[in-house]
């Protein structure tokens, strides 16, 4: 019989909501001797906190994530909070003795995600940062491709995260675009994203160069309401302190190059995470907007039939899809989700952690800042090792 542990979810926002329904489904679709039981979740406000727990399936509420991190009972804290409060709420987690599972980016700085990760690691706990996308079947599906070799030595990297979503001047100052809250904008919101999958598929990056750019610089304040928060009237505005758009080159220990490209300013582009990886014996493309799909083109064809293919990512026999449904039979966002949940429980019982884990979200994070670095400086950076 599967032994069963207890969660308690911190934040139940649009995370909140994903991380909920991973829990839901990942042990009716996969095969787990530990099981999560959705024991409570967690946020600012009562009302809203029953209100999550009634409509995604936990058992209890609460409001003080102190508490939920001190019960006895609970052996897993997930923090799906604003990003100002990971660190804190992980670090507390840790030396209550939870594993923890964090949403990305892991922190506002290095520092921060190095406290994170000394006191995941001092505790001996496991850890894991929610990169989703290393859970999307084609993107898995793309690095097994790599590590059998049908790229042989890689030459380029080329990404973008494109969305649309603040392009209007009159959307208001979200905790977003607020660097005391969000740490940084497209940036770490979509450049940490890119950044992961690069390090999943490519490898390391050691140094980079970037320009990073606000198109907007004030923004509506918002107040409180009724129905919550809107743009207050008038013209009361605040400073917004985060990019809006950043771009990066970057080299990587072997040898390869890599452009990157992250914007909240590409009109049409609602959630546009793509790449390209081009090699000596081929090269590899991937959209998230059609996320079931990977392009392979393989050099070693013989020439009169070489050219792009189409791999549908839902047969059986690719990463994960087993679980799910037949071949043909598409999958969606939420599922990455679920992946990532797998991939977390099935390490229990094993001396294993999950991937990703609060390492490879401290290496994003040194990217990350040595990106900002470089941008204020105007000149190349080194990764530190």
């Amino acid at each position: 019989m599967a032994r069963e542990v207890n969660v308690g979810l911190i934040g139940y926002g649009f995370m909140g909501k994903a991380h909920s329904n991973a829990y839901r489904q990942v042990a009716r679709f996969f095969d787990l001797e530990a099981v999560p039981v959705m024991k409570v979740i967690c946020g600012l406000y009562k009302e809203e906190a029953a209100a999550a727990a009634d409509r995604f399936g936990w058992q209890e509420s609460a409001t003080d994530w102190r508490k939920v991190v001190a019960r006895d009972d609970i052996k897993v804290i997930d923090v799906s909070t604003d990003n100002k409060t990971h660190a804190e709420i992980a670090i507390g987690a840790a030396e209550a003795g939870k594993h923890v599972i964090c949403e990305k980016p892991l922190a506002l700085t290095v520092a921060e995600a190095r406290r994170m990760l000394r006191a995941v690691q001092k505790a001996k706990v496991k850890h894991m940062v929610c990169f989703n996308y290393r859970a999307v079947p084609a993107v898995a599906l793309a690095r097994q491709l790599i590590d059998e070799g049908r790229l042989g030595t890689l030459y380029h990297w080329r990404a973008v995260y494109l969305q649309d979503w603040i392009v209007d001047p009159n959307f208001p100052l979200v905790w977003r675009l607020r660097k005391s809250e969000a740490g940084s904008g497209a940036h770490g919101d979509l450049n940490s994203h890119l950044i992961d999958l690069s390090r999943f598929l490519v490898g390391e990056i050691t140094e980079v160069v970037g320009d990073m750019k606000t198109f907007i610089p004030e923004r509506p304040l918002l107040e409180a309401t009724a129905g919550g928060l809107a743009a207050k009237g008038g013209r009361r505005k605040g400073k917004v302190t985060v990019d809006d758009a950043t771009t990066f080159l970057a080299r990587f220990a072997n040898g390869a190059i890599g452009t990157f490209e992250a914007s909240r300013f590409a009109p049409g582009r609602k959630n546009y995470n793509g790449f390209e990886i081009n090699g000596a014996k081929g090269s590899l493309s991937f959209n998230f907007e059609r996320m079931n799909e990977l392009e392979f083109f393989d050099r070693t064809d013989p020439a009169p039939v070489q050219g792009w293919r189409t791999i549908l990512a839902t047969d059986g026999s690719h990463p994960y899809v087993g679980a799910w449904w037949p071949a043909g039979h598409l999958i969606g966002y939420e599922h990455t989700f679920t992946h990532l949940m797998y991939n977390f429980f099935r390490t229990f019982g094993r001396r294993a952690n999950p991937k990703p884990d609060f390492a490879d979200g401290l290496r994003c994070q040194m990217v990350l800042e040595a990106v900002e670095k470089s941008a204020q400086g105007r000149r190349w950076v080194t990764v530190p090792a």
